[in-house]
């Protein structure tokens, strides 16, 4: 059943893994997309998924981390549509695998600047057209979020901000009527995830995934179509009365 018929949906880190997913289920619910991705991204896949669903694509080039990135996006969403009605914050690194006392400066400095700095400026940039239309925000933090991985302290720090972001902000924007929530995904079968296998050490990948995927009471890593059907509740009228929410789609690795 189509839900968001004639809406737009702005979507970061949408070429790719959870955020191309998100695209394809979107635009399978009735929705237009603008996507941000970086500049030279591959959004063939992209653009193939949203045309198969009949809907529109407005692509932006850019770093997330960057206000003009956002100033655009959401000038070309009014511009080729004329609203904005859901933010997806889904852009995000994982950044290496380090000690968190031997952690590179320069690399916590980018992933919180690009996990945690990226979806404060997406709310920051988008709010005054969300609160035109009672509109969305659906942040992606992780289950790294919810507890504190040794090897990944900057990510899982980063993702721990996008919970507190999403509470501040449901309060901050409920009187508007903007719904805001947070989907936390386990290890989901995207690029991200090869990165952080072969992290710590490229000979031993498919050890880690198998430990990855043990540590899962499902016994597997999650589908990116299985946390864009999350995404796509919390983006619909289903989702009227949940703002707030810290939404685990993770096969039960929370629930031990």
């Amino acid at each position: 059943m189509v839900t968001l018929n004639g809406q737009v949906a702005l979507i970061s880190g949408a070429a790719k893994g959870i955020g191309l997913a998100t695209a394809a289920r979107l635009a399978g619910d009735g929705a237009d997309i603008v996507a941000i991705d970086l500049p030279g991204s591959d959004t063939g896949a992209l653009a193939a998924a949203v045309a198969e669903a009949g809907r529109a694509l407005e692509i932006v080039e850019g770093d997330v981390s960057d206000p003009d990135c956002w100033a655009r996006a959401v000038a070309a969403a009014v511009a080729r549509f004329g609203r904005l009605d859901i933010l997806v914050n889904n852009a995000g690194i994982s950044g290496p695998m380090a000690p968190i006392h031997r952690y590179p400066i320069e690399d916590f400095d980018k992933v919180m600047a690009v996990n945690a700095r990226g979806s404060w400026l997406g709310i920051r940039a988008c709010t005054a057209e969300l609160r035109k239309r009672q509109g969305r925000i659906i942040n992606i933090s992780s289950t790294a979020g919810l507890g504190g991985p040794a090897l990944l302290g900057a990510y899982a720090m980063s993702k721990h901000a996008v919970i507190g972001l999403t509470k501040v902000a449901a309060i901050g924007l409920a009187g508007d009527g903007v719904r805001v929530n947070a989907v936390c995904p386990a290890p989901t079968d995207t690029d991200m995830m090869r990165l952080v296998e072969e992290g710590k050490d490229a000979a031993e990948a498919a050890q880690i995934r198998a430990r990855f995927a043990a540590d899962c009471p499902l016994g597997r890593y999650g589908a990116p179509e299985e946390i864009a059907a999350a995404i796509a509740f919390l983006a619909s009228p289903d989702s009227s009365f949940v703002t707030g929410a810290i939404l685990s789609v993770d096969g039960g690795v929370k629930a031990r």
